[in-house]
């Protein structure tokens, strides 16, 4: 075996020293190409000689050494222009130029744009900060970039790589005044151009881009009448929850005749367009920068694109818009919003639809009824915690008769539960059937609605929902502080870890925690109140669900609303104590429970026409008897 191994490995070797041996002849270069390069440096050696020694024969003469290095900055100035004519055609001279930033601004924002690109390269928005107390921009100069795309002469040119000439140094606009910030992206002749205007208005969040093409009519002829923009930015981290965040940030857009959509914010997703656009907004949790088009924007070729960034990072998403912008008469153009994403505020720009609510009745609760009632609130100048608080009882009180019926029927479902446990003993062994009609019997005789106890879970089910999409996207929770919580709008901490627990984060939010306990501790009211459960189902699996709600439950929200924002766990512990206090008061002072058993007993003895339900539910035992004699006789 070891001899035939031998052998192996030496033919082996023999075929791999085979195989570099004919690679090297194979890739040997021939007689010619030797030549060709020996020539080669033989003629850059002689021409660097050849201009040594011109500098050295004229190195006394301070004035032949001027007029060398004269001839040679020409000859290199005329090479320059030769290779920009050719790539850039008419518009080379442009091409050529200084960076000059200018400020425009505004009473809202602060805009930096670069006469290279006549770019907009930062906005800061002058009336918020960071959650670090930092200017807060929308996005920088090092995250962005914009720039048509547009066919010139048969080259596909860039305005980012232009310089555009200014017709001030910066722009202020206050009051009511409006006013507009111009640059040029002169051709070789001065009276052709394609201008950008920025027009903006004194107290407003949104200013009009207009893009003019100036004698220069076969621009608009060569580009199907339109350009296309480009615009990308990387959202910068201006919050406390980077997560949070970056599930907030991704592109809204409206195409026409439809309604509004967005791109995913779990991964990194691109959409390529078809129908024409009414907007696009680049999203981020609490701020926007919109497209805003008169003309709608050309939808065809045109792309939609978000890309995640590194985690935990300085940026949550890259943000990507590739669309058509329509020329009419050589001009096109649009509004541009940047601002917050305050319901009150985007319904006057038309982009309310980009803060997601909720779908259906989740929607419209949040829309119609806990958004105007936290407005009005808000009016009282007192802090947030305080209107979160006064909503709770709001809600609690406008529930509260609903409420007190559904407290009134689980006492008597708890008044019921001896008979219900002999029910269940007698039909033990009998058609489940058979025993769920008899329960049912008891429950019409003494007036008592199992259902009930359901009601208020369902009506308050749309509120709870609402408020959970709500409270994450509500900007007038951003930034203010209620006890020991920083910012109601993310997550309160009170201990860091040091280091990341799956699922449930790097610290502990006492809201979140205090919101857990409340939860446990209702749950055990209602069930030691004997007003939870009960029924004629299954005691096994009542007894699981009661397990379920009191341990479960806690547990789970403990961990799902760690990382989520003050104010809604500070919501749902002031609605666990409310109703922990409610059924306390009802328990007190409204609900005997002997004057439940009288009237129980009462009920019995009134004469019961049976509901549909119970007359359905007979139907059904009798047929499912009938059919177990016929498969008995069978």
């Amino acid at each position: 075996m070891a001899q035939k191994m031998d052998k192996n490995s030496l033919i082996g070797f023999v075929l791999i020293g085979a195989i570099l041996i004919g690679w090297t002849y194979w890739m040997a270069p021939n007689e010619a190409e030797i030549k060709a390069a020996r020539a080669k440096q033989d003629s850059i050696a002689q021409a660097e000689q050849a201009i040594q020694n011109k500098i050295d024969s004229e190195l006394p003469s301070e004035t032949t050494s001027l007029k060398v290095a004269a001839d040679t900055l020409v000859l290199t100035d005329s090479i320059v222009d030769i290779e920009l004519a050719n790539a850039y055609g008419r518009f080379s001279n442009a091409s050529v130029g200084t960076e000059e930033i200018y400020t425009v601004e505004n009473e809202k924002f602060e805009l930096k744009i670069s006469s290279l690109g006549g770019r907009m390269i930062s906005a800061r928005l002058k009336d918020f900060k960071t959650y670090d107390k930092e200017p807060l921009y929308l996005f920088d100069k090092d995250s962005s970039r914009f720039f048509f795309q547009l066919k010139s002469e048969n080259r596909i040119l860039n305005t980012s790589d232009f310089y555009f000439v200014p017709s001030q140094s910066k722009l202020n606009v206050t009051g009511d005044g409006s006013s507009s910030f111009k640059l040029k992206m002169v051709s070789n002749d001065p009276n052709k151009f394609i201008e950008y205007v920025y027009t903006l208005k004194g107290d407003a969040y949104d200013l009009n881009f207009a893009v003019n093409v100036v004698g220069l009519d076969d621009i608009a002829m060569d580009n199907n009448n339109q350009l296309k923009l480009f615009w990308s930015m990387k959202s910068p981290s201006k919050e406390k929850g980077w997560e949070t965040e970056d599930r907030k940030t991704t592109m809204f857009y409206k195409p026409v005749e439809d309604s509004h959509d967005y791109i995913g914010e779990t991964k990194s997703e691109r959409y390529d367009m078809e129908a024409n656009l009414e907007w696009v907004s680049f999203k981020q949790q609490f701020f926007s920068v919109a497209i805003l088009a008169k003309t709608p924007l050309v939808g065809a070729g045109s792309f939609l694109e978000t890309v995640k960034c590194t985690e935990n990072g300085p940026y949550t998403k890259e943000l990507i818009a590739s669309v058509g912008v329509p020329l009419n008469n050589n001009n096109g153009g649009f509004d541009i919003f940047l601002g917050p994403n305050d319901v009150n505020v985007l319904n006057d720009y038309g982009i309310e639809d980009q803060i997601d609510l909720g779908w259906g009745i989740f929607g419209w609760v949040s829309e119609w009824f806990l958004i105007p009632i936290f407005t009005l609130l808000s009016n009282l100048n007192i802090s947030y915690g305080w209107i979160i608080l006064i909503l709770t009882l709001l809600i609690k009180l406008i529930l509260s008769p609903i409420t007190y019926k559904s407290y009134l029927s689980g006492a008597k479902m708890k008044v019921l539960k001896p008979e219900i446990e002999e029910i269940n003993k007698k039909f033990k062994d009998a058609d489940p059937m058979k025993k769920q009609q008899e329960t049912m019997a008891l429950y019409n005789k003494a007036g008592a609605n199992p259902m009930a106890g359901c009601i208020p879970m369902l009506l308050q089910m749309p509120i709870l929902y609402a408020m959970f999409m709500l409270f994450p996207a509500l900007i007038q929770l951003r930034g203010e502080s209620f006890l020991w919580a920083e910012d109601l709008s993310t997550f309160d901490s009170v201990w860091n870890f040091g280091y990341n627990i799956p699922f449930y984060g790097s610290h502990v939010s006492l809201f979140t925690l205090l919101m857990a306990g409340s939860m446990f501790f209702y749950t055990k009211s209602n069930m030691s109140a004997g007003t939870m459960g009960g029924g004629g189902g299954n005691e096994a699996q009542m007894k699981q669900m009661q397990i379920m709600m009191l341990y479960v439950m806690p547990v789970m929200m403990l961990v799902w609303f760690n990382n989520y924002p003050a104010g809604l766990s500070y919501y749902y512990l002031c609605a666990n104590l409310t109703s922990i206090l409610q059924n306390w008061v009802f328990r007190k002072y409204l609900v005997d429970e002997d004057a439940v058993r009288a009237m129980v007993q009462k009920n019995k003895e009134k004469p019961k026409k049976k509901s549909k339900f119970q007359a359905k539910l007979e139907e059904m035992a009798k047929a499912q008897e009938q059919k177990a004699k016929s498969n008995r006789k069978k």
